[in-house]
Order: C-alpha cells, then structure tokens, then sequence
C-alpha cells in the first residue's frame, strides 16, 4: 500500500440533524447515478419532523448495496445551503476541509473502483449493506490539499464544458424543433415569395384524416409508404465477453447510444440480426417497448451494433428527408399517436404495424428540401459537440483512474 493511503474514518464524520424546526426545505431523493433528484414520494401525513438536513457540502449514501446493481447510491450537496433527504439516509462530512476537499473525495467514489469495493464489502443475510464502519476503514490517497484542490479544478474544467456543450446542443435542437413546428404545424414555411405560406394567403384544404387544413397539394400517406421501417431481433442472445454491442431501447439518447451499458453478443448472433435490420449511418433509432418514443439520429461513420427491441426506420435510404422524419418522430403529434396505442397494458410498447401506419404530411418538395438544408447544419454542429462531449468523458474517466496514482 501506497504511503498516502489513509482510512477514511481519519477525515469523516457522521451527522444527524433532524427537521424538528419543519423548514420548508427540498425534499431530495438519491440516485446511483451520483446525484440528488427531487422527490417523488408520496409525503401525504408523513411526519417532515424526522427528515435530516444537509448542508452544502455534506455528503449522503444509502447503505443498502443489494438493490441498485453494481453501483452504490452517494452524492455531495453542492448546490442547496440546506435541504432534506429520508431519515433512511446516512449523511455524513469532512471534518476538516484543509486536509480533505469534499469535492475531491466525491471525485474518488465517482470511480467503478469504488462502487466495486463498496458491493465486496456490503454485508447481510437479507440485504446486503454498505456500513458506516465499513466505509469509515476504506482507504484512498490523500495527497496534500493544494494537489486535491488542483485535481478538482481540472475536473470541474471539464466537467463544466461538458455541461455548456450540453446547454448548446439542447438550444440547438429547440431551434430546429421550433422551425419544425412554424413550417409543417403551422404551416409558415416561406412562400415562392420568401414570407409566411398561411399568414400571407396560401391556400389551405380541408383533410379529413387529419382533422385539419393542410396547405394545398399535400398530401398524408403511411410513413412506409415512403420508407422502409423494421425492427431489431426478437431473440435474446446470450451474452459474450467479446463481441458486439446488442442495442436495446434504454441505450438510445437523442444523437449518441449509451453503448458502455450494453452486454455483448457473438458475431454469429451480430450477422445473424443484420439479416433483419442492418443499421446505417442517418438510419434513425425508435423505442419500441419501456419508454416508448426515444427517437436516436445515428450519426456513427463506422456501425459496430446490433438492436432489439428497437425500430428501425431506414431513413439512410431517403436522405433527402430524413431530416424532416426525425422531427416529425419527436412532434407533439407523434406523441398524440403514441397516446392512442392500443398496447402496453403491463408494460408500455408499440408493435411494427402500428409504426407503420402512421400518418404523415407530405408536402411538396422543395419545401422538404429548404428545410433539411437548414436542419443539416443543426445537426452537424450537434453532432460535432456530442463527439467533444464523448471525448471530455473519456478524458473525465482518465482523470478519475489517475486518482489511485497521486501521491504527496
């Protein structure tokens, strides 16, 4: 063992302050993910009196490891001066932070490492726990306080252009939802003459299907009348060491695939799937069972996976409207029809048939085209900040898998 390892219970102290003043304070739930969210319990007649208050810059985990899988549940309050947390909780904090950063400390349990040690060492014929004692004898580096203090700073460098990145591609992505919105709901794409088709007398016709006025010569067909929609496997290959990523529907985010959390299948099984539904760069990714509706624009040069439980609808084919298939999968139309699903009664899904058969406008295309040109550029500089954030990541993880290496 390194020389500047030392047992946490050195730096570390509980505490337990009760709510008996009933502060109107937020009320914080924890996560494995290593962060507070706001609660969603039901407080109706709860005694508030026996919630605990934590302070800024105190930390909180729950002991019980048995029910959240490899990880354990620990976070710091950086952002409340107070708030509450379940009085099932274990908050706890530094005794002296000129010996000992908070933040760096929460750096240190941010580390798979950690949540690894944590699981081996939790203890318990019924659960398994995560004890006070336990955690106070678990050893990590303490280098001195400047050399912490400059770890964290370069944490938080990346950790906050990461976050601006994020603030970007989320305007970013309401700026072309938005034009989504003004020219095929509201019907305001430029005219022959650059202004607003409906304000500036464009001519509108009644569509029954629709239920609406839709500017004239469009028309509504089935999306697979005018690409082709399949689906992922609906087998359940086992698990491999080495392999290929199986993408189900909890993977996708909006221009990236959480490809980390999957489990690997053989390539047998890999070629075997793409038989069905091979994945191409712009294809666009669909939910199709738990939360139904994540919409994924694959933007990935090299496609190294397979999918399950995921629609799959072949826009690389139709690129000139890709584009415009992929906003009018995350419309408040398309969640209207998902409302409508006539499946789902123990668990929430959509069958092929059902994504097949719904309806979309058509218009005519140039007004398609002016709009992916647009689109294009939104799009390209989203996935731009996705790859950096992709990078900052790995560099985040590097950094964090260093901290086992620092000495005085």
């Amino acid at each position: 063992m390194k020389s500047n390892y030392k047992p946490l219970g050195k730096y570390i102290q509980l505490v337990d302050e009760r709510n008996t003043a009933l502060e109107d304070l937020p009320l914080m739930g924890l996560s494995v993910s290593k962060a507070f969210f706001p609660t969603i319990a039901n407080l109706v007649g709860t005694d508030m009196k026996t919630y605990k208050i934590v302070y800024r810059n105190q930390f909180t985990y729950i002991t019980d490891t048995s029910r959240r899988g490899d990880k354990i549940a620990i976070a710091l309050n950086g952002k409340f001066d107070k708030m509450l947390v379940s009085q099932a909780y274990t908050p706890f904090e530094v005794k002296d932070r000129n010996e000992l950063d908070p933040e760096y400390l929460m750096m240190w349990f941010r580390r798979p490492e950690f949540d690894r040690y944590a699981r081996f060492m939790s203890h318990g014929s019924v659960r398994e726990m995560f004890s006070w004692e336990e955690m106070c004898n678990t050893l990590i580096p303490i280098p001195h306080i400047d050399k912490q203090r400059e770890i964290v700073q370069e944490y938080n460098t990346i950790q906050n252009r990461i976050a601006l990145n994020q603030q970007l591609i989320q305007k970013l992505e309401e700026t072309a939802q938005a034009i989504y919105k003004e020219w095929f709901v509201e019907f305001e794409f430029p005219d022959e003459n650059g202004k607003p088709y409906r304000s500036n007398g464009g001519e509108m016709v009644w569509n029954e299907e629709m239920g609406k006025e839709i500017p004239k010569d469009w028309k509504n067909v089935n999306l697979s009348s005018i690409i082709n929609i399949k689906d992922g496997t609906h087998d359940s290959p086992s698990p491999t060491e080495n392999g290929y990523p199986l993408v189900t529907s909890t993977h996708l985010d909006s221009y990236d695939i959480k490809l980390k959390e999957t489990y690997n299948i053989t390539e047998e099984d890999f070629i075997q799937t793409n038989k069905r539904s091979k994945v191409d760069k712009y294809d666009i990714l669909f939910s199709m069972i738990g939360t139904v509706g994540l919409v994924n624009y694959v933007l990935y040069d090299e496609i190294n996976f397979a999918i399950k439980n995921v629609g799959l609808f072949k826009t690389s084919e139709k690129k000139e409207i890709a584009d415009y298939i992929l906003f009018y999968l995350k419309s408040d139309y398309m969640k209207l029809y998902l409302a409508s699903n006539p499946n789902g009664s123990t668990q929430n899904y959509v069958t092929l048939g059902f994504l097949r058969d719904m309806l979309i406008l058509l218009p005519l295309d140039n007004t398609v085209l002016k709009f992916e040109e647009i689109s294009e550029k939104i799009i390209e500089t989203i996935h731009i900040k996705t790859i950096e954030n992709q990078k900052l990541s790995e560099l985040k993880e590097l950094l964090l898998s260093k901290l086992a290496t620092e000495e005085n």
